[in-house]
């Protein structure tokens, strides 16, 4: 029942907050163009509630000719003037108010990731899609990326298993502390192939263990 109401909760809220940002949101779009003239919207495939993929919306903040430059700058460097300054405040995240207002996201949710992950997983791991993707979820505020990713596939399954306004709130509040200590709130294409590779690596043995 409560996940029907939140729906409604969320589809409210995102339509307000899009109106009350999109003065920012214009601004931030000249930015980037003025930047270095690329798009100004940057999306990916991500997967959703019940394994089914979409494309999640941001804002640009990597540089256009990233392929070109892979092999001789580093993550932290591809990122453009402009992008500093909106991960470092979140706001590149302003656009998933879209993905939100579609019913691809909800405000609070386990962190939808790039289907990449979901090829390793067990069948108890992928039911964290068993509910909408979300802002921020338990995972972000009990340690964002400096827990390992069985800790943070644990925090989301818990996040499932006992989803409630009470737990959104308390998530919600724990998200602005988090975004305002910045720790941990980046990964970078490294941090996802380790991970991938230690899913690749545990998951394999555990369901050869099975097998025998």
């Amino acid at each position: 029942m409560y996940l029907k109401i939140k729906r409604l909760l969320d589809f409210i809220l995102a339509l307000v907050l899009l109106v009350v940002f999109s003065p920012l949101m214009i601004l931030i779009a000249i930015a980037i163009k003025l930047d270095d003239g690329g798009k100004v919207l940057y999306k990916q495939s991500r997967m959703g509630k019940g394994l089914k993929p979409f494309y999640m919306y941001k804002f640009r903040t990597m540089r256009t000719d990233r392929k070109e430059l892979e092999s001789t700058l580093t993550h932290k460097d591809m990122v453009t003037r402009v992008g500093k300054f909106l991960r470092a405040t979140s706001l590149d995240e302003l656009p998933q108010f879209i993905n939100i207002l579609k019913g691809e996201m909800s405000f609070i949710g386990p962190r939808p990731w790039i289907v990449d992950y979901y090829e390793l997983f067990t069948e108890k791991q992928k039911h964290r899609c068993d509910v909408l993707p979300g802002l921020s979820g338990l995972a972000q505020v009990k340690g964002r990326n400096g827990i390992d990713i069985f800790k943070k596939i644990e925090y989301d399954l818990e996040y499932v298993h006992n989803a409630s306004l009470k737990l959104d709130l308390k998530i919600f509040f724990l998200s602005i502390v988090a975004a305002i200590r910045k720790s941990n709130a980046e990964i970078s294409e490294m941090g996802i192939k380790k991970e991938l590779n230690e899913l690749k690596n545990v998951n394999s043995l555990e369901k050869e263990h099975v097998i025998q």
